[in-house]
């Protein structure tokens, strides 16, 4: 029998049961895909990130993720959680770690502060589609139950990306988006037509000085009605207010906090930092703290 390590995390957030659960398994060499399936399906968070010892010298691990279905090329929130666990089990101090994963070679900063540990990924290279056309949109706004009127009008319908895509849906109300309810139906098929599996519905209707933005993120198609808090919504977020000129950058640089989790009682707050060149992103970082549930032992 294979012991098979395993924490569960909650990313961003310091309060047990709040921000976004995700599994981690740290000594994941020898798994097969089917075990992996099975082990991120028995966990049941959004995601479970699986450590592999490195295949090249480029960088120090290989890390997979597994929704409940299926295999997605990156994760935000347990990019933050594998670290976060890979800190405590091996007593790391301050460093940056290369992590190998389907998009790409990223780094990921690990500072300890107070006997604790905040992690920065670097994102993969941030991408904006064209906004939707009038059909697209309409069968978006029906999916989600939301009329022309509930859109902010300054912010374009678009697909962003820093590895795994969003489309980007501002609104004017905090109210109606704690109030959504979408056809998860119309949602997975609207996402087969245009080649993007998550919906991220954000608002600047926020009452706390620093927070810029509240949002909820959607992704039936690949088995995630509702994610709690989702780095790979609000960083590519920020490159979209970014490169839409929604925001005021002052210089070379561009940093805000977006909250997400308020409705289902998963609150956890986002730390994104955009770097920008030509008044265009460049980079995207996302940074977060994270607190362990459990640590455990599966026999395989």
């Amino acid at each position: 029998m294979n012991k098979i390590l395993i924490y569960q995390i909650d990313s961003f957030t310091t309060e047990k049961f709040k921000g976004n659960p995700a599994g981690v398994v740290l000594n994941a060499d020898g798994l097969s895909d089917e075990d992996m399936q099975s082990i991120a399906r028995e966990l049941n968070n959004s995601e479970t990130a699986f450590i592999f010892s490195s295949a090249n010298a480029e960088s120090d691990y290989t890390i997979r993720y597994f929704t409940p279905s299926i295999e997605v090329p990156s994760c935000g929130h347990a990019t933050i959680a594998a670290l976060y666990a890979k800190a405590l089990e091996d007593h790391l101090g301050s460093c940056i770690l290369r992590i190998s994963t389907k998009i790409g070679i990223l780094p990921v900063e690990v500072e300890k502060t107070d006997h604790d540990y905040q992690i920065t990924m670097t994102q993969g290279a941030f991408t904006l589609s064209p906004a939707f056309d009038d059909d697209q949109t309409k069968k978006l706004l029906s999916a989600l139950h939301l009329s022309s009127s509930d859109l902010e009008e300054n912010c374009p319908i678009q697909i962003a990306s820093t590895g795994h895509s969003k489309v980007m849906i501002g609104i004017k109300s905090r109210k109606i988006l704690n109030e959504l309810q979408p056809d998860m139906s119309a949602l997975i098929k609207l996402s087969n037509e245009i080649g993007c599996n998550g919906y991220f519905v954000f608002t600047f209707d926020s009452d706390h000085r620093e927070t810029l933005t509240y949002g909820r993120m959607f992704a039936p198609a690949i088995g995630i009605t509702e994610d709690p808090v989702t780095g790979n919504a609000n960083g590519p977020l920020g490159g979209y207010l970014v490169q839409n000129k929604l925001v005021d950058v002052q210089g070379e640089y561009f940093e805000f906090n977006g909250r997400q989790g308020e409705q289902i009682n998963r609150l956890g707050t986002v730390n994104v930092k955009v770097t920008v060149s030509d008044g265009k992103p460049e980079l995207v970082k996302i940074m977060g703290n994270a607190v362990t549930i459990f640590k455990t032992t599966l026999l395989l």
